[in-house]
């Protein structure tokens, strides 16, 4: 009776049956089940008016369709449905018994209330045989009740309420106190002391609750197999090394004695659970490539319409093209309306203003002239400390900015159409075969990435998802100093290690791929900052640094070797060479020294040893296009940015630094309308389209024409008198030696360190609206507020 629980169970809710009718198909539903899933449709769309327009398909059509998911996930728990056409278009979940049912369209009415007639198109679909039913004005009272299964219903929950009993007690079994899973045997207590005593082998097996036990069995049912080698015992043992069921017999003999022995049922448990875990990934699989199958006839149909409609396609480009110019005409125009409403209301707010407080003034001077005219001088000063504190405050409402126009009358607006009409020139049909396109940009793996001493090891790979061919690398290494950017190394390695660099100096360094089509653009730049100078022999000696640098030069386009010219005789001291397979590159190559320091000549053409604690590290970079908003204007080569929004933007430079002190400057070139741009540093994921320091990911001062604060976090704080005007610079020192940051307006320190304990990567960052434009400026030297403060002791 255990093994037929499931029939007497409702294939909608999982649960027994309660009030089940009886469908034409000859299935049960509860009466309940069936109003869920009842659906309403339009008579247009009623599977007999389907079936008259000849677009139906049959129950045996779909019913085919779904074989190869319910062969491929037997077992698995999982099942994946298609749609059918003779079935309401509503999304399908599954119930308890994995059978297909539709969702009711509302919650079922409180049983309080009698649910309404059904209307006439109201279709309900059997989830078993999928047959879809049209209900006439009975509705589901039309669908006769099925007593005979409720009565074996309750006569099966009335057996299972009884007491399961020992099965070794000789005369009168009483009750059971628990179950082995692994004899598979209900034991009273006295039975299971004198009969499974808990301890030897029998110490290993797992005792559950009778209610428990009996639900394993029922849905875990197994034929107990013997030992091939013991007829009579039966295998209650796994051996992991041999990976087969053993006897206790077996375990006696001492076959298996240095093995590793498992309980039966737990392995079996565990492979089971493997299976079924396999079962889900194959299951998985074979719904992709159901849906694959789909796609592929989708794309048959698609190829066919866009070789039929390919001409009137290409007129209706044309056509769009013209109608896009028109609304972009339009938009344009209305852009140029909103400036000029948005000039014309901030004039005339201005206006009410200033008129508003102008009449207050001017009645407060009246008032004052009146007063100076008593001649009683008691009554004069009972009031006149009071007038004077208001006139004073009067006068100090018209300060700075008050009388200054918050609205230029030029508007900042140009149209460049020049990449447009060349764009309509070079208008063609795209031709879709590309031989072989150009690689990726590789990618910095910046965990690999290390400088020690005046070594710098640097590594790169290919992006994940590109699979175009790449025939080598070229790495570039700038002097030091800013200065230009020269190939230091060029083959099919993804590691190089360059030697000989100088101390206590930053460079910038990048790679890119090339093949047969051409060359890829550049990576990220990564600067590196070699070691301060130790006092080892080797960084003793006074190496020559030439007064005039010559130039790498390669003898074919992409050798593996590196012919240097050099413009010195001398000892060698620039090596590159290959960690990844050991490959030298020795070359000679002239002095990397930066072209700013001041050193010395004693007749010759060479220096003497510089100094190089005393030099400062600078970085030259720009402004980095890929990484900002999309509303932020470039020019001047990337160094000068706005913006055409009138919210605040972010845009970050292309370089970003992680070691030593690094300070540049943004010159103010344009301040309209006293905007609160921003400027620090950031991660390279911060938010874009805010102001920068709202999220985690910058630190920053943001400033207006009268005082500026600090924040990160959307946290605010540091207060400080003192803003921008158009033609001011701010300046940006970052310390990552001892991890702070701080900031200057016209080069004067403004408020205290803003930041402290500063770790990571961090890029220059601003954030703006299109009231203003900065210019950056980069190699700098450090101001002489934080010279002096780092002389002090």
């Amino acid at each position: 009776m255990e093994e037929m629980e499931e029939e007497l169970k409702c294939p909608v809710c999982g649960s027994f049956y309660r009030e089940p009718i009886i469908l034409p198909c000859s299935h049960n539903l509860c009466q309940a089940c069936a109003r869920n899933i009842l659906v309403q449709t339009p008579e247009s769309e009623s599977p007999q008016s389907r079936r008259a327009s000849g677009s139906a398909v049959s129950d045996y059509d779909y019913l085919d369709l779904d074989k190869m998911s319910l062969y491929s996930e037997a077992d698995s728990g999982y099942g994946s449905y298609g749609g059918f056409a003779s079935a309401p278009t509503t999304p399908c979940q599954k119930s308890p018994n994995g059978v297909r049912v539709f969702p009711p369209a509302a919650p079922p009415p409180p049983a309080a209330l009698a649910p309404p007639p059904p209307p006439r198109n109201a279709c309900l679909t059997c989830p078993q045989c999928h047959r879809s039913l049209v209900l006439d004005e009975r509705g589901l009272r039309g669908f006769p009740r099925n007593r005979l299964l409720e009565g074996v219903i309750d006569r099966y929950q009335q057996g299972r309420a009884a007491a399961l009993r020992c099965q070794l007690c000789e005369k009168a079994p009483k009750e059971a106190a628990v179950m082995c899973e692994q004899c598979d045997v209900f034991y009273c207590d006295p039975c299971r002391l004198r009969c499974h005593p808990p301890r030897g082998p029998l110490a290993k097996h797992r005792l559950v609750p009778p209610a428990q036990g009996r639900v394993s069995r029922r849905l875990s049912p197994r034929k107990i197999s013997t030992c091939t080698d013991h007829e009579l015992e039966n295998h209650s043992m796994y051996c992991v090394q041999c990976k087969s069921p053993v006897c206790y017999q077996c375990l006696e003999e001492g076959k298996h004695s240095s093995h590793e022995v498992k309980a039966l049922g737990a392995m079996w448990k565990l492979h089971k659970s493997q299976l079924s875990q396999a079962l889900n990934g194959l299951s998985d699989r074979a719904k992709e490539a159901k849906e694959f199958l789909v796609q592929l006839r989708n794309m048959v149909q698609q190829i066919q319409e866009n070789s039929v409609e390919f001409e009137a396609c290409l007129v209706a480009q044309c056509d769009a093209l013209i109608d896009a110019l028109n609304r972009r005409k339009a938009q344009l125009l209305s852009r140029v309306n909103k400036e000029h409403e948005h000039k014309l209301k901030v004039v005339r707010d201005q206006i009410s203003h200033c008129t508003v407080k102008l009449r207050q003034t001017t009645g407060l001077m009246e008032y004052c002239l009146e007063v100076i005219k008593e001649n009683d001088p008691s009554g004069f000063l009972q009031i006149s400390d009071a007038l004077i504190r208001r006139v004073h405050l009067t006068e100090d409402q018209w300060g700075k900015g008050t009388l200054t126009p918050r609205m230029t009358t030029d508007f900042d607006l140009n149209l460049d159409n020049a990449p447009l009409l060349q764009s309509i020139h070079q208008l063609d049909f795209v031709q879709m075969k590309v031989s072989s396109p150009v690689p990726a940009p590789p990618i910095l793996q910046l965990e690999e990435c290390c400088t020690h001493n005046n070594s710098a090891t640097l590594s790169w790979k290919q992006p994940p998802l590109s699979t175009v061919q790449v025939e080598g690398y070229i790495l570039e290494l700038d002097d030091g100093n800013g200065g230009q950017f020269r190939e230091v190394y060029v083959g099919k390695e993804t590691m190089c290690t360059v030697d000989g660099l100088h101390f206590n100096s930053t460079y910038s360094a990048r790679v890119k791929a090339f093949n047969k089509t051409g060359v890829s653009p550049y990576s990220k730049t990564l600067v590196l900052q070699t070691s301060e100078d130790t006092q080892s022999e080797e960084q003793t000696l006074p190496f020559p640094v030439p007064l005039e640098r010559s130039q790498l030069r390669r003898m074919s386009p992409f050798s593996s070797t590196l012919n240097l010219q050099p413009s010195f005789p001398g000892r060698s001291y620039f090596e590159l060479r290959s960690s990844a397979h050991q490959l030298s590159l020795h070359s000679s190559l002239q002095s990397l020294n930066s072209a700013g320091c001041n050193f010395e000549t004693q007749g010759s053409p060479y220096s003497q040893l510089v100094d190089i604690k005393k030099m400062v590290a600078v970085a030259w970079f720009s402004f980095d296009p890929a990484s900002a908003h999309t509303d932020i204007i470039f020019s001047n080569d990337n160094l000068t940015v706005t913006c055409n929004s009138y919210d605040d933007r972010v845009v970050l430079g292309k370089t970003g630094f992680s070691k030593g002190l690094h300070y540049w400057e943004l010159s103010i070139d344009r301040y309209d309308n006293h905007p609160d741009p921003a400027f620090g540093v950031a991660r390279i994921d911060v938010l874009k389209d805010a102001m920068l320091g709202k999220d985690d990911k910058a630190w920053a001062m943001y400033v207006d024409n009268n005082r500026s604060w600090f924040m990160h976090n959307n946290s605010h704080t540091n207060r400080t008198e003192g803003g921008i005007t158009k033609g001011a610079t701010v300046g940006v020192l970052l310390d990552l030696t001892r991890r702070t940051l701080t900031f200057s307006i016209n080069e004067d320190q403004q408020g205290p360190v803003a930041f402290e304990n500063l770790e990571g990567l961090f890029f220059p960052a601003v954030s703006l609206n299109r009231n203003v434009q900065v210019t950056l400026h980069t190699g700098l030297p450090v101001p002489e507020f934080y010279t002096s403060r780092s002389a002090m002791p």
